[in-house]
């Protein structure tokens, strides 16, 4: 029997290392797995965040806002969008004037003459409409000036974000006569 004891304990020990220890093989495809799924989880995350384009063709219900901190329930403003040649601006007041949010062409990183085309004056409506609706603006009076290109489309945005816009008002100033304008261009 000692003779016996003596081969079982002999195969006990080939067999025991194979069983107590994983292979090493085996842990590291585990980790490998686990740091591809975390790895496309962060790609899922940054994918998520949504583009201009995004926005205009997502339904006005799907599209969240979330609340800015230390928001102040503003149920309804001014917006005021400056359309040039060269550039359009626009900015959301309360109605006293204080200012809640702004955008320009500029700050949307548009350069040169992309600053005056009509999808910069929607992509810049939409920067500073976001903002106004996470402060719980709803209702929107648009004050309009200047003859550029971002007029119409700026005004566009604004209804595509679902603000409700009560009135539209042009503020060009209008001069009688005062200074004189520039030469005309020989082209």
């Amino acid at each position: 029997m000692s003779e016996n004891q003596e081969n079982l304990t002999e195969e006990d020990a080939v067999k025991a290392p194979s069983e107590d220890k994983p292979s090493p093989v085996a842990t590291t495809n585990e980790e490998k797995q686990s740091s591809s799924e975390a790895s496309k989880e962060d790609e899922k995350a940054l994918k998520k965040e949504e583009t201009a384009a995004d926005l205009l063709g997502a339904n006005i219900e799907q599209v969240k806002v979330r609340k800015a901190k230390g928001s102040k329930n503003i149920s309804s403003g001014i917006c005021y969008i400056v359309a040039t040649f060269n550039n359009t601006k626009v900015s959301f007041t309360d109605i006293k004037g204080n200012v809640i949010s702004w955008s320009s062409s500029g700050k949307c990183n548009f350069r040169g003459s992309r600053k005056s085309t009509a999808y910069a004056a929607q992509v810049v409506t939409q920067d500073a409409g976001k903002v106004a609706m996470s402060h719980g603006m709803k209702e929107v009076l648009v004050k309009v000036k200047g003859p550029g290109m971002g007029r119409d489309s700026a005004i566009r945005a604004l209804q595509s974000l679902g603000f409700n816009v009560s009135a539209i008002i042009d503020v060009t100033p209008v001069p009688h006569n005062g200074c004189r304008p520039p030469k005309r261009r020989r082209v």
